[in-house]
């Protein structure tokens, strides 16, 4: 192939760079369709999403890069966004930006100027800009800042074809910045040269940055000889100004907001408030907030507990394996294998259908879909946000704030994945203690599905039981961690996106997606754990464990020694052990007060394997080990402690 060829089939780059919560993602499944490749970032854990997509007979690569609200990076997910604008170049800059909320998607904006790429302004959302009354005017913004302005609505696919008109059309911005740091921009720039490998401005504040990492990046940028003529300078301006650069290019910035953000936007009158501007108000205010909460948490029951993990599993259980899949199974192998090694293997007490699949697509797979169809309406619906407002005073008495109710929700789908997104807390104390809670007292929502499967049989008094002494831990552990582990805690600052109705397409796709993502992870670990359990049977080891446990097992904690196995199991998958757990109680082996007790003691124990190597590769495997070791006396003497006054209470025993 000649050089000529090579080239013609390098595609050009479109990156879509907006705020959080703005659509962005949407549109890019919109424009890429299911060709989607997604992979961490190098060097991170931060995922990036690429994909292609056919523009008027051309073929770009869609980049979509995590969302952020500056380009002056405060957490991994910037970083990211920002090295993606550097270093790969993109041909073109589609920002997408929250039609409503003008004033930040234009800060932006400023700082994407700056970076002199070809962009198109994509303002989106435009639908709830209409419910709200408020008219913008996309003109002016093209004006202003000579790029091509256009109006989308990502989740019907409105305003497409002016998008992709735009993207034939996109230009170089200009720059309507204006100030006495122009001055300073032109002399950077004349080190720099003529293209130079940083922005101006932006490097001024990056070299101004208090994280060490950020002004070392962008050193490295930078000829030696030059860096100490541009420090010279900022030095000087400093000198002559009274304030830093950084600060006059921030007030300039805030002051170009101010004088022409009320002129680009229209807020029709309107005769009543909305609805659903109301009941966004008051689902994060105490005094309302908390009993929608509470609202909240009893659907959830109601859908995942009953609907889920009682009505759905019973049927997948006992209907589907019980009566067909087993039995049939059974008898094939008895007709064609009747090797009774064989009959174990796949049908025994520990087989690979009986069991494995059993646990996996019987007992989980209903509780999981369940959980993900409720906490996809949530997420779309807008409720987190205003839930991390609700709870950033309580979450402050933990040395964290509101933003940390985001990562530990997410933990109810997976404390593996949860455990990534801790890296939105912006201080390392932060991250260790959410990192710490969610190991300790956060379960996945398999587990969260039995516990309410398998207390939705019993009664709501065990639900606040166990709920309520997994919180108290959670809270006490926090506390106590944030005197403990040094650092600071940093401001809370968020963006509320409205309170909307989710699209019933979205959700299903999205739950699709986890669902697919979940049987890829959790089948194959079903099966390596019920094999490690055959060969243990067989070997007759898991006996000899099971009897080392018996001390704490059936000592301390009350229970059969069958739970053992469940315990065994918890460490390699959680909702492995839960789903013992589960068969345990459904056989009839543990009692209400044993119930209770199991469920509080396997929602404290230690973090599965896969959260456990998470923890290792977001902290280090000093820091990873020292939260087992704390993990592990806490579940076992919560559970022992309960134990005892459960059995020395008989009166509230019987409520159970």
């Amino acid at each position: 192939m000649n050089s000529a060829a090579a080239t013609s089939t390098v595609l050009r780059k479109i990156a879509l760079v907006g705020n959080p919560n703005v659509g962005k993602s949407v549109l890019f499944g919109q424009l890429t369709g299911q060709y989607v490749m997604v992979s961490n970032y190098p060097g991170t854990t931060v995922e990036v999403s690429r994909g292609t997509a056919p523009i008027y007979r051309e073929t770009f690569e869609i980049i979509d890069t995590p969302g952020v609200n500056s380009l002056i990076p405060q957490s991994e997910d910037e970083r990211v966004t920002r090295d993606i604008l550097l270093t790969e170049k993109p041909d073109l800059i589609i920002q997408v930006a929250d039609a409503k909320n003008l004033r930040r998607s234009l800060l932006l904006t400023l700082q994407l100027a700056e970076l002199e790429c070809p962009l198109v302004i994509d303002l989106n959302m435009i639908d709830e800009c209409r419910t709200r009354g408020i008219v913008v005017d996309s003109k002016s913004i093209s004006s202003l800042f000579g790029v091509p302005v256009v109006e989308t609505i990502a989740t019907t696919g409105e305003g497409f074809r002016k998008l992709f008109d735009a993207v034939k059309n996109a230009r170089i911005p200009q720059d309507p910045h204006q100030g006495d740091s122009q001055a300073l921009t032109a002399q950077i720039r004349s080190q720099l040269g003529e293209n130079p490998r940083v922005p101006p401005r932006l490097s001024v504040e990056w070299l101004a940055a208090p994280d060490e990492a950020l002004r070392a990046s962008v050193e490295n940028l930078i000829p030696k000889e030059k860096l100490s003529r541009i420090q010279t300078e900022v030095e000087q301006f400093r000198e002559q100004f009274h304030q830093s650069a950084a600060s006059m290019i921030h007030r300039e910035r805030m002051a170009f907001l101010d004088q022409h953000v009320d002129s680009l936007r229209t807020v029709m009158p309107f005769n009543r408030k909305v609805f659903f501007e109301k009941l966004g108000r008051w689902s994060r205010e105490p005094l309302t907030g908390i009993p929608i909460l509470l609202v909240v948490l009893f659907l959830m029951y109601e859908f995942v507990g009953v609907l889920g993990a009682q009505t759905a599993v019973n049927f997948l259980e006992k209907t589907l394996f019980g009566r067909y899949i087993v039995p049939v199974a059974r008898a094939g192998f008895n007709r064609f294998l009747p090797f009774p090694f064989i009959d174990d293997l796949f049908v025994g007490p520990y087989g690979l259908i009986s069991m494995a699949l059993s646990y996996a697509v019987a007992i989980v797979l209903p509780i999981v879909g369940t959980f993900f169809l409720a906490f996809g309406f949530l997420e779309d619906s807008g409720y987190l946000p205003r839930l991390s407002i609700l709870s950033d005073r309580l979450f402050r008495a933990m040395g964290l704030n509101g933003k940390a109710v985001l990562p530990l929700i997410l933990g109810l789908g997976c404390d593996t994945m949860a455990t990534v997104t801790t890296r939105v807390l912006a201080t390392k104390k932060e991250r260790i203690i959410a990192t710490l809670l969610l190991a300790l007292g956060i379960p996945c929502s398999a587990q969260l599905g039995v516990i309410l499967g398998i207390t939705a049989g019993i009664s709501r008094i065990a639900v606040f039981t166990i709920f309520g002494t997994v919180t108290l831990q959670v809270f006490l552990v926090g506390y106590l961690s944030s005197l403990i582990v040094r650092g600071r805690r940093s401001d809370f600052i968020f963006e509320i996106p409205p309170i909307r109705i989710p699209q019933l397409r979205n959700i299903g796709f999205k739950t699709w997606m986890r669902m697919k993502w979940y049987v890829r992870e959790a089948v194959p670990l079903f099966v390596l754990g019920t094999l490690l359990l055959f060969v243990l049977d067989k070997l007759r080891i898991l006996n000899s464990i099971i009897r080392a446990t018996e001390p704490v097992v059936v000592k301390l904690l009350g229970l059969p020694s069958e739970a053992a196995t469940a315990f065994i199991l918890g460490f390699l998958r959680r909702d492995y052990g839960a789903a013992g757990l589960y068969r345990l109680a459904e056989n009839g082996l543990l009692d209400h007060v044993q119930i209770v007790i199991a469920l509080v003691t396997m929602t404290l124990f230690v973090p599965c394997t896969a959260n456990f190597f998470m923890m290792i590769k977001e902290h280090g495997w000093k820091r990873a080990v020292y939260i087992a070791l704390v993990i592990t006396p806490i579940a076992l003497g919560t559970g022992g402690a309960l134990n005892w006054i459960l059995h020395h209470a008989p009166e509230f025993s019987r409520l159970l």
